[in-house]
């Protein structure tokens, strides 16, 4: 599965499984394959926030 190229991208993808988890949309058959996506979506997410976090610090930090 290709990973999104931004953090909304991957934040949409991963409410779409959630809600479809919530609905019961997703057949037994689907459902492993869509918690591993969830996982890859939540660890990029993750990342990118790490990322960003560092880069506000970073700027905050240069400002005083």
């Amino acid at each position: 599965m290709e990973i999104p190229s931004t953090y909304e991208t991957a934040y949409a993808e991963l409410q779409e499984i959630v809600a479809a988890l919530e609905n019961e949309t997703i057949s037994v058959d689907e459902l492993a394959l869509k918690v591993k996506r969830a996982t890859q979506l939540v660890e990029f997410c993750q990342s990118k926030l790490k990322s960003a976090e560092t880069e506000v610090n970073k700027i905050i930090k240069n400002q005083d």
